[in-house]
């Protein structure tokens, strides 16, 4: 404003619509230093695109409905609700822009529609309609009509682009291609045996459903599905248990599910015709079918269809779900899932797709550039400040999850591009005892968003517990593609230099975590490059061999440190993706316009199915130099000690005293110790030779050792130092291993 002549005068400015009419500005009023409020002279019809333009300075700008937008509140149950007592089903569906909405109702998931309804609006931009009769069961879906403002930039209503929108909140969605279904939840599963565990406790166990249940010994009509990984009883070549016998077995407290959402897969006969007989596709089995990890919702309340059973019908996964959840919490197990919504299914690998947000308003729904195109680096990015009913979409999902699925929280997918002030309403919004947890990486695109400090946020203002990178790089390095064993293994594999860092790791003393709780420590996660491959032997390939005493030292370094650990499922049997070559390859896939498929290889197997695959003959196998069944052992051993009353002095979620951690710190660096409130002794030797820990202080009693490079046993070891008496020692440690005593 300071840089025009008269700020004040309305012809400076110029208002046009998106057919470039002109609209006389009747007024220029104050707003602060840099802004003024431009006063039409006409009035607007708000569900249209305008642009502000100050022709003197060459600036134009979509005028953004934002001011409209965050105003528009409604406390109105959304979806296909049947009533209480049966008698009525209502329909409601939030298009803030929309001039009409149409209601279409199927008996079946192909045929036309046996009735047509018109919604009617209230004030808030909720479309209704309560129809007689228990609906449930009923297909249906939506047309959404634009009337003047169809047509306009970044509108796709069914005037210019006819097609039927599914909806948002359906519970049941058949495929993201098919059509949504009225459905009513039976009871939900009871809560976990002895409560959700406390953040600080908790030990989850990350996993996706296909690649837990592919190579189990079910039925091929079972695997991938809900009901196989629920299914108690199997048992490999070897007679070991595996499948859901075995996460039991482990002694782990929360289950993360990867993606369960329903999830943006491609139809298969597209699929097929580029992938069938492409011998990549076809070494790493993804010629069938369009396999995803799932970090594309499109149907975000209702459950992935192909997990469920292949003889039953849309609607039926909710129950396999529930079964699901049921069995886990009869053990005592928390479920949590991975929730997607920092981006949609609706702009994925080039394609834009009109499924949902797009259709019912693209501009209320994504964060967009001033020409109204998406932005962001996964095709779209969903906008939750300034949106009221987007912050309600996202904790409606959650509450619903929880209360008709009986999930126990959530671990939130690049949290960082969901703004402050949403997440902290989510986490209100839930139970105090709900586990919460995202990453923290990967800010918005829109400029405006990051610039805030109040939305845009990293570790130190985290508005949820989020994943600790700085302790996994201490503890085994980098992500992916290391070149080196000596530098990119971390402190475990070798680089000495990393011993501050793992200090830091280990007693939670970051800058930017107040207390424990506030992140989750962790070593990899599914878009890493899995353990065993880090610490492989040739050609960072873990099926060729792996390093295993620098795994176990890092497997140790995790749980011995303070506030909630997440492991990456498969990474106690030295899972590996070596199968999947680091290559880069893209596909075009033929009748979508624009969508390339790409497949990266090792370095984010993402689409690769074969690679992900749990190799579960490997339980109890010794193997040439790698002993699965020993490692299985090491880590199932350790998480028993974290979950032991001796284990508590690393679950605290607190924030602890100075000396809580007592450091061993010999001129060596490869050499660590540490005593942890007086009660557990770790000494650990990432040398490549043994070394001798002289000077070791312990407080009086008998300290009995529980681990050592080959075993873990809270019962205590038999052996050379297997007992202690206080006062001072001189302990050796043989080389890229660790020994723990606790007292008893």
């Amino acid at each position: 404003a300071d840089a025009l002549a008269n700020p004040f005068a309305p012809d400076a400015y110029e208002l046009v619509d998106a057919q470039g009419r002109r609209i006389p500005i009747a007024r220029v009023l104050p707003y602060d230093a840099d802004e003024r409020i431009l006063v039409p002279a006409e009035t607007l019809d708000t569900r249209r695109v305008y642009y502000a333009r100050v022709p003197s300075l060459g600036l134009r700008t979509h005028a953004r409905f934002d001011g409209i937008f965050r105003t528009l509140v409604s406390n109105k149950t959304l979806g296909a609700e049947v009533a209480p007592d049966g008698q009525s089903t209502t329909f409601r569906l939030f298009a803030p822009r929309a001039a009409a909405v149409r209601l279409y109702l199927y008996r079946a998931r192909k045929g036309g529609a046996y009735q047509t309804v018109d919604l009617a609006v209230d004030g808030q931009g909720v479309w209704e309609k309560t129809l007689p009769g228990n609906l449930h069961g009923v297909y249906y879906d939506y047309t959404v009509h634009g009337g003047a403002a169809a047509g306009e930039p970044g509108t796709y209503f069914y005037e210019t682009h006819p097609v039927h929108a599914t909806d948002p909140y359906a519970r049941v969605s058949d495929d993201s291609w098919g059509r949504a279904r009225v459905w009513r939840d039976a009871a939900p599963p009871s809560s976990v045996r002895g409560g959700r565990p406390a953040m600080e406790d908790v030990v989850a166990y990350e996993v996706h459903v296909q690649d837990f249940t592919d190579a189990l010994p079910v039925p091929d009509s079972l695997k991938g599905t809900f009901a196989a990984m629920a299914m108690p009883g199997l048992r490999n070549a070897r007679g070991e248990k595996v499948g859901f016998d075995y996460l039991v077995d482990l002694g782990i407290n929360t289950v993360h599910l990867m993606p369960v959402q329903e999830f943006l897969h491609y139809p298969d006969t597209l699929w097929q015709r580029v992938f069938g007989n492409d011998p990549y596709a076809i070494e790493q089995d993804i010629a069938r079918e369009n396999y995803q990890w799932g970090y594309r919702t499109t149907h975000a309340f209702a459950l992935e269809s192909r997990f469920r059973t292949r003889t039953s019908a849309p609607g039926a996964e909710r129950d396999q779900f529930r079964a699901l959840v049921r069995s886990f919490h009869e053990k005592g197990i928390a479920v949590i899932v991975d929730l997607v919504p920092n981006h949609t299914g609706e702009n994925m690998d080039g394609g834009h797709f009109l499924f949902n947000f797009n259709v019912l308003d693209k501009a209320y729904y994504y964060r967009l550039d001033d020409s109204l195109r998406h932005i962001g680096p996964f095709g779209n990015e969903v906008k939750f400040e300034e949106r009221p009913m987007t912050q309600r979409w996202l904790i409606d999902q959650c509450r619903a999850l929880m209360d008709e699925l009986g999930v126990d929280g959530f671990r939130v997918d690049l949290a960082g591009q969901v703004d402050e002030q949403t997440l902290r309403a989510l986490k209100a919004a839930l139970p105090p005892d709900a586990i919460l947890y995202g990453e923290p990486w990967i800010p918005p695109s829109d400029p405006e968003v990051t610039a805030n400090p109040d939305w845009a946020w990293y570790k130190v203002d985290a508005p949820l517990t989020f994943f600790q990178d700085d302790a996994r790089n201490a503890f085994k390095g980098p992500v992916s593609n290391p070149q080196s064993k000596a530098t990119d293994r971390g402190y475990a594999g070798g680089d000495a230099g990393q011993r501050p860092r793992v200090m830091r790791a280990l007693a939670n003393s970051w800058d930017d975590e107040a207390t424990p709780n506030a992140g989750i420590n962790y070593l990899d996660i599914h878009d890493n490059w899995a353990l065993a491959d880090q610490f492989a032997t040739t050609d960072w390939n873990g099926l060729l061999g792996v390093d295993e005493g620098p795994l176990k030292v890092a497997a140790g370094l995790l749980f011995t440190s303070l506030g909630p650990v997440v492991l990456h499922g498969g990474t106690e049997i030295m899972r590996s993706k070596g199968i999947a070559p680091l290559v880069e390859e893209m596909y075009r896939l033929p009748g979508l316009d624009g969508v390339q498929i790409a497949v990266h290889g090792k370095r984010d197997t993402y689409n690769l199915r074969r690679a992900n695959r749990f190799l579960w003959e490997t339980v109890g196998e010794k193997r040439g130099p790698d002993d699965f069944a020993a490692m299985h052992a090491y880590w199932k051993g350790l998480i028993a000690l974290r979950m032991s009353d001796d284990g508590a002095v690393f679950r605290v979620g607190d924030k602890v005293p100075e000396g809580y951690y007592r450091w061993i710190l010999p001129p060596d660096e490869h050499l660590l110790g540490y005593v942890v409130d007086e009660k557990v002794l770790l000494l650990v030797n990432v040398g490549k030779a043994e070394a001798t820990f002289t000077d070791v202080r312990l407080p009086e009693g008998t300290w009995k050792l529980v681990a050592d490079a080959t075993q873990v046993d809270v019962a205590g070891l038999r052996g050379r130092d297997a007992r202690l008496s206080g006062g001072m020692h001189g302990l050796n440690i043989p080389a890229q291993s660790l020994k723990i005593w606790v007292r008893e």
